[in-house]
C-alpha cells in the first residue's frame, strides 16, 4: 500500500516533497516541513507525523523531544503530485519550536513597514527543550 503512495509522488531532485501541516479542527496552517520516502511511509503506517530534517540529515518524528506530537487525520496529495497536505491533531497545542501554536506567527503590516508578531508564546523554548 505504501509503495503506491510513494510511487504517485513527484519527489524533487533531493528526493523530498514539501508538506503543509494544517490543524484538522480549525484549519490553521501550523508549519511546513519536508518529507522523504521513509518519512511518508512511516507517517502513513504509524498515523503520526514524521518529517525529514534537512539540517540534521535524519528523520524527525515531530514531538519526539517536546511531546508536541502530530496525530495525522488525513493526508492529501496536490494535483501536480509535488506537495503533501497533512491535517493533524496537534498534541499540546504547540507546533513551533518557538513555543507558539503555529510557525506562521509573523504578519507583514504595510502601515508599519515591518513584520509583526501576532501569536503569543505559549511555552518558552527553554521549558520545552530541556
Amino acid at each position: 500500500m505504501a509503495e503506491r503512495a510513494v510511487a504517485a509522488v513527484r519527489w524533487n531532485e533531493e528526493g523530498l516533497i514539501p508538506a503543509v501541516v494544517q490543524d484538522a479542527e480549525d484549519g490553521t496552517v501550523l508549519m511546513v516541513a519536508w518529507m522523504n520516502q521513509a518519512a511518508l511511509v512511516e507517517t502513513l503506517s504509524s498515523g503520526w507525523a514524521v518529517y525529514w530534517s534537512r539540517s540534521r540529515g535524519s528523520l524527525w518524528r515531530k514531538g519526539e523531544r517536546s511531546g508536541h506530537r502530530q496525530e495525522v487525520v488525513s493526508v492529501d496529495l496536490d494535483c501536480d503530485g509535488d506537495t503533501i497536505l497533512l491535517r493533524v491533531r496537534q498534541h499540546g497545542g504547540i507546533a513551533c519550536h518557538t513555543g507558539r501554536q503555529s510557525c506562521f506567527f509573523r504578519r507583514w503590516e504595510q502601515e508599519r513597514g515591518s513584520w509583526q508578531e501576532r501569536l503569543p508564546v505559549l511555552k518558552r523554548p527553554e521549558e520545552i527543550y530541556r
